[in-house]
């Protein structure tokens, strides 16, 4: 297990208090150390602030550059890898959507994010200007690089501290962990002699890294003087590239042929099952994450046509986060992309749980086309071919929200 993120929460004031950023940096500069002392990896160390709408408020949402580039100048200062700028959520101005294009085209170590579904429902404007954003920011440059960097989100709370959803609530700051530990699962069921061991040997891991993880995040707290209470930990089963570190790995590991063959999504259910059952301070999706091109299994597998958009979310219905790092055709229509958001969108709300959708268009690539990203998180796959056929009337009616609640059981 390595931690992918050290996050930091928070609100960074506008204009910028640039102390702030400063002490929160030294902050994440000492806990990078004192992990890293106790053996623990990390990967990156992150920043995230409040919703960048929220923190301009009224006036020209040209500022979210101005913004946008001065925090990611100050974030280097300050030793942190990436920023998130947070989403633009339901009651920001739709015009704050467009205006992530330039934030993104200016920048190159900025996330951001568009909110698709709230408590408050589906709005159908957001989804369709998420979906044409989708397909801008694929042009930024040829590969559809850009697109790493944003995500719609369907009922993510604040606190998580993985990327692209990660954004803070307000107040006082606060840091979390996310960690990259697909490989405990893979150790787990490797060497188990039944589904019950394995999962039993799956849960006392989680539990035994989590204990660590949180002795030292308690040490840290107890000795700064930035203010910063520690948030949990996204303890997500997050793959590596490598076959030892797949989450694909894992899920064959239990008995099953190739992810994507029927008993895939018990295993995915099994494997999420650990994860609730496990003890530890808990924040956002604690659960599987899937992405395509960051696990060298689901990479191989969606390339050889066993894994498809529509398994994904399957899946996601059990565990996981959503739809990561999905490579589709550069000319997929904006139609298209929102009837996949539409989907995330309602899988989510009727199941009041959070999930996300990162797709990457990537130009002048057609389904089945062969991608390779220059790029050390990706392994190489294929561009998977979505089963759009345009949205119908209405789906694309004059609803400001779709009312979707969650599942009552009588």
């Amino acid at each position: 297990m390595n931690i992918r993120s050290i996050t930091v929460l928070l609100d960074p004031g506008y204009p910028v208090v640039e102390e702030r950023l400063a002490a929160a940096g030294a902050f994440a500069a000492d806990a990078r150390t004192a992990y890293e002392a106790a053996g623990i990896s990390v990967q990156t160390v992150r920043l995230a602030i409040v919703p960048f709408p929220g923190l301009l408020g009224p006036g020209p949402v040209e500022r979210a550059v101005s913004l946008a580039e001065q925090l990611e100048q100050l974030c280097r200062a300050a030793a942190f890898d990436y920023c998130s700028l947070g989403p633009a959520m339901p009651d920001a101005p739709l015009e704050y959507v467009d205006a992530i294009y330039d934030v993104l085209a200016a920048t190159q170590q900025v996330f951001a994010a568009v909110t698709i579904a709230s408590p408050d429902g589906i709005p159908l404007a957001a989804v369709q200007r998420a979906a044409r954003l989708i397909q801008a920011v694929s042009r930024i440059s040829p590969d559809g690089f850009a697109n790493l960097r944003l995500a719609a989100l369907a009922n993510c709370p604040p606190g998580s501290p993985f990327f692209p959803a990660a954004y803070h609530a307000g107040g006082p700051p606060a840091f979390a962990i996310a960690t990259e530990a697909a490989d405990l699962a893979v150790s787990a069921f490797e060497a188990a002699s039944s589904l019950a061991a394995g999962w039993a040997a799956l849960v006392a891991a989680i539990e035994s890294h989590a204990q660590r993880l949180v002795h030292i995040a308690n040490a840290l707290v107890e000795r700064t003087s930035a203010g910063l209470t520690f948030g949990g930990i996204d303890f997500s089963l997050a793959p590596f590239p490598e076959i030892a570190r797949s989450l694909g790995t894992a899920m064959e590991r239990l008995g099953v042929p190739r992810v994507g063959a029927q008993g895939s999504l018990f295993a995915a259910a099994l494997l999420a099952d650990a994860l609730d059952r496990a003890t530890f301070p808990r924040c956002g999706f604690s659960g599987l994450m899937l992405p395509v091109l960051e696990d060298a299994v689901l990479a191989q597998r969606a390339a050889s046509g066993d894994l498809s958009i529509n398994d994904l979310l399957l899946y996601s219905a059990v565990c996981g986060a959503g739809l990561d790092t999905v490579p589709l055709p550069g000319d997929v229509t904006v139609d298209d992309l929102a009837a996949i958001l539409l989907d995330v969108a309602a899988l989510s709300t009727r199941l009041a749980k959070p999930l996300t959708a990162r797709l990457m268009p990537i130009p002048g690539m057609s389904a089945g086309d062969p991608v390779t990203f220059d790029f050390p998180y990706f392994a190489d796959s294929r561009v998977l071919s979505p089963k759009g056929a345009g949205l119908g009337r209405l789906l694309l009616g004059g609803e400001a929200h779709v009312l979707l609640g969650p599942r009552l059981l009588r």
